[in-house]
Protein backbone atom coordinates (compact mmCIF):
# COMPACT_ATOMS: atom_id res chain seq x y z
CA UNK A 1 0.00 0.00 0.00
CA UNK A 2 1.24 3.26 -1.20
CA UNK A 3 0.63 6.47 0.73
CA UNK A 4 1.56 10.01 -0.64
CA UNK A 5 1.61 13.07 2.08
CA UNK A 6 2.00 16.77 0.84
CA UNK A 7 2.24 18.75 3.84
CA UNK A 8 4.45 22.24 4.76
CA UNK A 9 6.99 24.04 4.37
CA UNK A 10 7.11 25.35 7.69
CA UNK A 11 8.54 23.64 10.55
CA UNK A 12 5.42 24.41 12.74
CA UNK A 13 3.09 23.57 10.44
CA UNK A 14 4.55 20.04 9.37
CA UNK A 15 5.13 19.38 13.03
CA UNK A 16 0.82 19.74 13.42
CA UNK A 17 0.33 17.82 10.69
CA UNK A 18 2.42 14.78 11.86
CA UNK A 19 -0.66 14.14 14.07
CA UNK A 20 -2.94 12.66 11.27
CA UNK A 21 0.45 11.08 9.49
CA UNK A 22 0.99 8.87 12.76
CA UNK A 23 -2.76 8.17 12.92
CA UNK A 24 -2.58 7.00 8.88
CA UNK A 25 0.56 5.03 10.13
CA UNK A 26 -1.37 2.99 13.07
CA UNK A 27 -4.25 2.29 10.50
CA UNK A 28 -2.23 1.02 7.75
CA UNK A 29 0.70 -0.86 9.52
CA UNK A 30 1.64 -2.21 6.09
CA UNK A 31 1.88 1.16 4.19
CA UNK A 32 4.91 2.71 3.01
CA UNK A 33 4.72 6.35 2.97
CA UNK A 34 6.43 9.31 0.16
CA UNK A 35 6.28 12.35 2.11
CA UNK A 36 6.58 15.77 0.50
CA UNK A 37 7.71 19.00 2.53
CA UNK A 38 9.46 22.04 2.76
CA UNK A 39 13.12 22.12 2.35
CA UNK A 40 13.51 23.60 6.21
CA UNK A 41 11.03 21.46 7.62
CA UNK A 42 12.79 18.15 6.14
CA UNK A 43 13.95 17.40 9.59
CA UNK A 44 10.43 16.78 10.77
CA UNK A 45 10.02 13.40 8.93
CA UNK A 46 13.63 11.82 8.56
CA UNK A 47 12.79 9.49 11.51
CA UNK A 48 9.63 8.63 10.80
CA UNK A 49 8.87 5.13 10.80
CA UNK A 50 7.67 3.98 7.40
CA UNK A 51 9.21 6.50 5.63
CA UNK A 52 9.57 5.15 2.01
CA UNK A 53 10.82 8.63 0.11
CA UNK A 54 10.55 12.20 1.33
CA UNK A 55 10.81 14.45 -1.31
CA UNK A 56 11.78 18.02 -0.45
CA UNK A 57 11.00 21.18 -2.59
CA UNK A 58 11.94 24.92 -2.02
CA UNK A 59 9.31 27.50 -3.53
CA UNK A 60 10.03 28.58 -7.01
CA UNK A 61 8.59 32.11 -8.90
CA UNK A 62 5.35 31.55 -10.79
CA UNK A 63 4.44 28.17 -8.23
CA UNK A 64 6.47 26.31 -10.86
CA UNK A 65 7.82 23.99 -7.60
CA UNK A 66 4.74 22.68 -7.76
CA UNK A 67 4.67 20.95 -11.26
CA UNK A 68 8.07 19.65 -10.38
CA UNK A 69 6.76 18.22 -7.55
CA UNK A 70 4.00 16.83 -9.96
CA UNK A 71 6.17 15.32 -12.05
CA UNK A 72 8.10 13.24 -9.31
CA UNK A 73 4.45 12.20 -8.45
CA UNK A 74 2.30 11.32 -11.58
CA UNK A 75 3.97 8.03 -12.37
CA UNK A 76 2.86 6.53 -9.11
CA UNK A 77 -1.07 5.08 -8.47
CA UNK A 78 -1.51 6.07 -4.91
CA UNK A 79 -3.59 3.83 -2.73
CA UNK A 80 -4.21 7.37 -0.75
CA UNK A 81 -2.99 10.68 -1.43
CA UNK A 82 -3.12 13.50 1.49
CA UNK A 83 -2.42 16.98 0.79
CA UNK A 84 -2.23 19.48 3.63
CA UNK A 85 -1.06 22.13 1.64
CA UNK A 86 -4.39 21.84 -0.77
CA UNK A 87 -2.54 22.36 -3.84
CA UNK A 88 -4.34 21.79 -7.11
CA UNK A 89 -1.48 18.78 -8.33
CA UNK A 90 -3.19 16.02 -6.12
CA UNK A 91 -6.79 16.62 -8.29
CA UNK A 92 -4.54 14.93 -11.25
CA UNK A 93 -2.31 11.99 -9.45
CA UNK A 94 -3.75 8.65 -9.85
CA UNK A 95 -5.12 7.67 -6.19
CA UNK A 96 -7.81 5.10 -4.84
CA UNK A 97 -8.73 8.05 -2.31
CA UNK A 98 -8.01 12.05 -1.99
CA UNK A 99 -7.65 14.41 1.34
CA UNK A 100 -7.02 17.44 -0.05
CA UNK A 101 -7.29 19.80 2.68
CA UNK A 102 -8.72 23.17 2.14
CA UNK A 103 -6.44 26.28 2.64
CA UNK A 104 -6.96 29.36 4.47
CA UNK A 105 -7.90 30.51 7.88
CA UNK A 106 -10.87 29.02 9.69
CA UNK A 107 -11.97 28.43 13.16
CA UNK A 108 -10.42 25.92 15.74
CA UNK A 109 -7.33 24.49 16.39
CA UNK A 110 -5.26 23.82 13.34
CA UNK A 111 -4.72 20.20 14.56
CA UNK A 112 -8.18 20.11 14.92
CA UNK A 113 -9.23 21.26 11.25
CA UNK A 114 -6.54 17.88 10.16
CA UNK A 115 -8.11 15.42 11.78
CA UNK A 116 -11.41 16.61 11.43
CA UNK A 117 -10.28 16.66 7.24
CA UNK A 118 -9.42 13.13 7.77
CA UNK A 119 -12.86 12.45 10.05
CA UNK A 120 -10.49 11.27 13.00
CA UNK A 121 -12.21 12.13 16.07
CA UNK A 122 -10.79 12.97 18.54
CA UNK A 123 -8.50 14.77 16.41
CA UNK A 124 -5.10 13.08 17.32
CA UNK A 125 -1.92 15.07 18.94
CA UNK A 126 0.64 16.18 16.81
CA UNK A 127 4.32 13.70 17.40
CA UNK A 128 7.95 13.58 16.96
CA UNK A 129 9.90 10.65 15.98
CA UNK A 130 13.56 10.14 16.97
CA UNK A 131 15.70 7.49 16.64
CA UNK A 132 18.54 5.84 19.45
CA UNK A 133 21.03 7.60 18.22
CA UNK A 134 19.40 11.01 18.52
CA UNK A 135 18.59 9.93 22.12
CA UNK A 136 22.14 9.22 22.74
CA UNK A 137 23.22 11.99 21.80
CA UNK A 138 20.76 14.36 23.69
CA UNK A 139 21.92 12.83 27.14
CA UNK A 140 25.46 14.06 26.27
CA UNK A 141 24.09 17.52 26.34
CA UNK A 142 21.41 17.46 28.55
CA UNK A 143 21.77 15.36 31.79
CA UNK A 144 21.40 15.25 35.22
CA UNK A 145 19.38 18.33 36.87
CA UNK A 146 16.16 19.66 36.18
CA UNK A 147 16.91 21.78 32.93
CA UNK A 148 14.24 24.63 31.52
CA UNK A 149 14.05 24.84 27.65
CA UNK A 150 14.32 28.69 26.59
CA UNK A 151 13.42 29.30 22.89
CA UNK A 152 13.79 33.42 22.47
CA UNK A 153 13.74 33.40 19.18
CA UNK A 154 11.16 33.40 16.04
CA UNK A 155 10.14 33.89 12.43
CA UNK A 156 9.18 37.40 12.93
CA UNK A 157 9.75 40.14 15.07
CA UNK A 158 6.01 40.44 16.21
CA UNK A 159 6.14 37.30 17.72
CA UNK A 160 9.47 37.55 20.02
CA UNK A 161 8.88 37.93 23.92
CA UNK A 162 11.64 40.82 25.06
CA UNK A 163 14.81 38.38 25.78
CA UNK A 164 14.89 40.14 29.37
CA UNK A 165 12.07 38.85 30.05
CA UNK A 166 13.02 35.42 29.49
CA UNK A 167 15.96 35.90 31.63
CA UNK A 168 13.71 37.27 34.79
CA UNK A 169 11.41 34.47 34.32
CA UNK A 170 14.16 31.74 34.39
CA UNK A 171 15.17 33.05 37.32
CA UNK A 172 11.75 33.33 38.74
CA UNK A 173 11.76 29.71 38.05
CA UNK A 174 15.22 29.02 39.50
CA UNK A 175 14.16 29.89 42.71
CA UNK A 176 11.38 27.54 42.64
CA UNK A 177 13.61 24.84 41.13
CA UNK A 178 16.81 24.90 42.88
CA UNK A 179 19.60 23.89 40.92
CA UNK A 180 17.70 24.22 37.66
CA UNK A 181 19.83 25.09 34.31
CA UNK A 182 18.46 26.74 31.16
CA UNK A 183 18.63 25.12 27.60
CA UNK A 184 18.54 28.13 24.81
CA UNK A 185 17.14 26.79 21.72
CA UNK A 186 17.03 28.71 18.31
CA UNK A 187 17.49 27.50 14.61
CA UNK A 188 20.19 27.77 12.60
CA UNK A 189 21.56 31.28 10.92
CA UNK A 190 22.71 34.61 12.00
CA UNK A 191 19.16 36.31 12.90
CA UNK A 192 18.75 33.28 15.15
CA UNK A 193 21.90 33.38 16.85
CA UNK A 194 21.54 37.37 17.63
CA UNK A 195 18.39 36.88 19.29
CA UNK A 196 19.27 34.28 21.24
CA UNK A 197 22.71 35.64 22.05
CA UNK A 198 21.65 38.22 25.20
CA UNK A 199 19.72 35.27 26.99
CA UNK A 200 22.59 33.06 26.80
CA UNK A 201 25.07 35.92 27.75
CA UNK A 202 22.98 36.51 30.94
CA UNK A 203 22.68 33.08 31.80
CA UNK A 204 26.12 31.45 33.08
CA UNK A 205 25.74 27.83 32.40
CA UNK A 206 23.45 27.76 30.16
CA UNK A 207 23.27 24.83 27.17
CA UNK A 208 23.98 26.39 24.15
CA UNK A 209 21.60 24.23 21.49
CA UNK A 210 21.30 27.26 19.06
CA UNK A 211 21.46 26.10 15.54
CA UNK A 212 23.78 23.22 16.10
CA UNK A 213 21.16 20.27 16.18
CA UNK A 214 19.02 18.28 13.38
CA UNK A 215 15.29 18.24 14.65
CA UNK A 216 15.12 14.75 15.48
CA UNK A 217 17.61 15.76 18.10
CA UNK A 218 16.57 18.80 18.61
CA UNK A 219 13.20 17.27 20.10
CA UNK A 220 15.25 14.36 21.99
CA UNK A 221 16.45 17.29 24.11
CA UNK A 222 13.49 18.72 24.64
CA UNK A 223 12.62 15.58 25.79
CA UNK A 224 15.09 16.00 28.57
CA UNK A 225 13.64 19.08 29.90
CA UNK A 226 11.29 19.70 32.49
CA UNK A 227 9.71 23.13 30.76
CA UNK A 228 9.78 24.36 27.68
CA UNK A 229 8.89 28.37 27.33
CA UNK A 230 9.09 29.55 24.35
CA UNK A 231 7.61 32.11 21.39
CA UNK A 232 5.15 30.77 18.86
CA UNK A 233 7.42 29.11 16.57
CA UNK A 234 8.61 25.46 14.85
CA UNK A 235 10.25 24.64 18.41
CA UNK A 236 7.05 25.33 20.12
CA UNK A 237 5.52 22.54 17.99
CA UNK A 238 8.42 20.88 18.13
CA UNK A 239 8.15 20.72 22.29
CA UNK A 240 4.85 20.20 22.18
CA UNK A 241 4.70 17.03 20.23
CA UNK A 242 7.42 15.53 22.23
CA UNK A 243 5.64 15.67 24.85
CA UNK A 244 7.76 17.99 27.17
CA UNK A 245 5.32 20.48 29.48
CA UNK A 246 5.16 23.26 27.04
CA UNK A 247 4.16 26.85 27.58
CA UNK A 248 3.58 29.10 24.37
CA UNK A 249 3.87 32.73 24.45
CA UNK A 250 1.44 34.94 21.96
CA UNK A 251 0.99 37.99 20.65
CA UNK A 252 0.61 38.90 17.32
CA UNK A 253 -0.27 35.57 16.75
CA UNK A 254 -3.79 33.50 17.31
CA UNK A 255 -3.57 31.11 19.80
CA UNK A 256 -7.11 30.03 19.02
CA UNK A 257 -5.63 28.35 16.07
CA UNK A 258 -1.88 27.91 17.19
CA UNK A 259 -1.75 26.88 20.85
CA UNK A 260 0.88 23.80 21.27
CA UNK A 261 -0.65 20.38 21.41
CA UNK A 262 0.56 18.40 23.57
CA UNK A 263 -0.17 16.40 26.32
CA UNK A 264 0.82 18.97 28.97
CA UNK A 265 0.50 22.85 27.25
CA UNK A 266 -0.28 26.01 28.66
CA UNK A 267 -0.41 29.61 26.67
CA UNK A 268 0.48 32.98 27.83
CA UNK A 269 -1.15 35.61 25.83
CA UNK A 270 -0.51 39.24 25.55
CA UNK A 271 -3.84 41.53 26.40
CA UNK A 272 -5.71 42.80 23.54
CA UNK A 273 -6.91 41.99 20.29
CA UNK A 274 -6.51 38.51 19.53
CA UNK A 275 -3.93 38.89 17.30
CA UNK A 276 -2.68 42.02 17.28
CA UNK A 277 -1.24 42.28 20.92
CA UNK A 278 1.90 43.83 21.20
CA UNK A 279 4.32 41.16 22.70
CA UNK A 280 5.93 43.53 25.29
CA UNK A 281 2.24 43.39 26.75
CA UNK A 282 3.16 40.33 27.92
CA UNK A 283 4.26 40.66 31.49
CA UNK A 284 6.98 38.32 33.19
CA UNK A 285 4.40 37.98 36.16
CA UNK A 286 1.71 36.94 33.59
CA UNK A 287 4.43 33.88 32.42
CA UNK A 288 5.80 32.88 35.55
CA UNK A 289 2.43 32.64 36.88
CA UNK A 290 1.52 30.35 33.58
CA UNK A 291 4.39 28.21 33.82
CA UNK A 292 3.86 27.63 37.70
CA UNK A 293 0.33 26.42 36.96
CA UNK A 294 1.71 24.26 34.27
CA UNK A 295 4.66 22.54 36.62
CA UNK A 296 1.97 22.32 39.45
CA UNK A 297 4.21 24.26 41.53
Amino acid sequence: MNILFITSSRIGDAVISCGILEALRLQYPQARFTIACGTVAEGVFTRFPALERLIVFEKERFDRHWLRLWSKLVPQVWDIAVDVRGSIITLALAARKRHILKGGRRPGRRYAQLGAALGLAPPPLPVAWTAPEDDAKAATLITEGPVIALAPTANWEGKIWPADRFIKLFYALQAKLPGARAAVFGGPGAMEAALASPVLAALPGAINLVGNLTLPEVAACLRRTVLFVGNDSGLMHLSAAAGTPTLGLFGRSRASEYAPAGPRTAIAVAPGPEGEAPMTGLSVETVTSAAFELLRL
